[in-house]
């Protein structure tokens, strides 16, 4: 037992710990986030079976590495410069939508004062165009009367409203009505709301991919979905079936709301706007700083 006790003690005299400065916290904690981050983005995407599929074919691999099946490997080893352009090929559309989210999280422009990227006339919708908003949604859904209503946030819609017919217009619950009224020239799409003003109707939207989605939903609510992943937008959507008044916001579906809660919702992103504007007021500030400089 001595001899036990003396080998041991040499034996862990030896070992040595590798020094764990700051910087490599910091590194294992964005790389665990990354990780994590990355898994979440892979399950809720078309890339979730696409990676069991590359996970599959790299089992494969591996096994023919174990049985040491020379020519497979061979062919490995030659297309693996080509596998990497494949898979950036394939997986474009999920890169892409999380490229784009990344740039949604603004983590760049919630700390510096020089991000001009937003534009100056979105501003925050008044209390008015909520009430006139939430009328229309549910006289629209009592007539089952289909509608897509997509409110501008911070991220511009300028692409999405090219592709209809601009108006410009007050927002009024009679103006939306008249809208979406059954085979009237502009009923066809979504309408883009921008502030206090309706910017475009007739605007074609993108379709969501998300696979979650319940498979009832029709084309509608997948559009509004689609413009919700891409953008900070608010979608508001009327079934033409049910008359259910549905919200997406940031890729999530609430089906089904009822008339306060549509309200709740839009007032909650209503003060979110007014506290958005008061921590850009030392933006301001530094600008008209520089310009009395000047």
């Amino acid at each position: 037992m001595g001899n036990f006790t003396v080998i041991l003690k040499e034996y862990l005299g030896k070992m040595t710990l590798p020094r764990i400065a700051w910087i490599d916290i910091i590194e294992i904690l964005l790389i665990a986030v990354f990780v994590y981050q990355f898994m979440l983005w892979v399950r809720n995407t078309r890339a979730y079976s696409l990676l069991k599929g590359i996970l599959i074919v790299l089992a494969f691999i591996f096994i023919a590495f174990l049985l040491k099946m020379n020519t497979i490997l061979w062919l490995v080893y030659n297309a693996g410069g080509y596998a990497i352009t494949a898979i950036l090929v394939i997986f474009q559309p999920e890169l892409r939508k999380a490229l784009e989210e990344l740039g949604h999280k603004k983590i760049v422009s919630n700390i510096l004062p020089f991000d001009n990227g937003k534009k100056e006339d979105s501003g925050r919708f008044s209390d008015r165009t909520l009430n006139e908003i939430v009328r229309a949604s549910f006289e629209m859904g009592e007539v089952k009367t289909g509608a897509l209503i997509v409110i501008e946030e911070e991220t511009g819609l300028n692409e999405f409203a090219r592709t209809g017919i601009y108006l410009d217009s007050l927002v009024t619950s009679q103006l939306l009505i008249n809208i979406f009224e059954h085979n009237t020239p502009l009923h066809d799409g979504a309408v883009i709301i921008r502030g206090d003003r309706v910017v475009a109707a007739t605007c074609y939207l993108p379709l969501s991919d998300n696979m979650e989605l319940n498979k009832n939903l029709g084309t509608r609510h997948r559009a509004g979905v689609g413009i919700s992943e891409v953008s900070d937008s608010i979608t508001i959507i009327v079934s033409e079936e049910t008359g259910r008044v549905s919200v997406a916001h940031h890729g999530k579906l609430i089906v089904g709301v009822n008339r306060d809660e549509l309200k709740a919702i839009l007032l909650k992103e209503q003060n979110a706007n007014a506290e958005k504007q008061k921590r850009k007021i030392w933006k301001g500030w530094v600008k008209n700083e520089e310009k009395s400089d000047e």
